[in-house]
């Protein structure tokens, strides 16, 4: 599977949103996917571009992405606008 990294990792970010999305009280689901998306590709560009910890080839990017996808959920429920 050539892909599998990459579908691994988005599915990854999605179910982190779904999640962080359901235990904070469903407040809506395309705010936390946005969130969660613009994270792990930010995750994935510190990783490859950046710190040049790993390649595409490699499995290391994947943590750093959902790394980072999880730690912007985090500060997205602790800095948001509450009504």
């Amino acid at each position: 599977m050539q892909y599998a990294d990459i579908a691994a990792a988005v599915l990854g970010a999605f179910a982190l949103a779904w999640l962080a999305d359901l235990f904070t009280g469903r407040r809506g689901l395309f705010a936390t996917s946005l969130v969660s998306g613009v994270a792990a590709v930010a995750g994935w560009f510190l990783a490859i571009r950046v710190f040049a910890v790993g390649t595409m080839d490699e499995w290391d990017w994947v943590v750093w992405s959902l790394a980072a996808s999880a730690l912007a959920l985090g500060g997205f429920f602790l800095f948001r606008s509450k009504r």
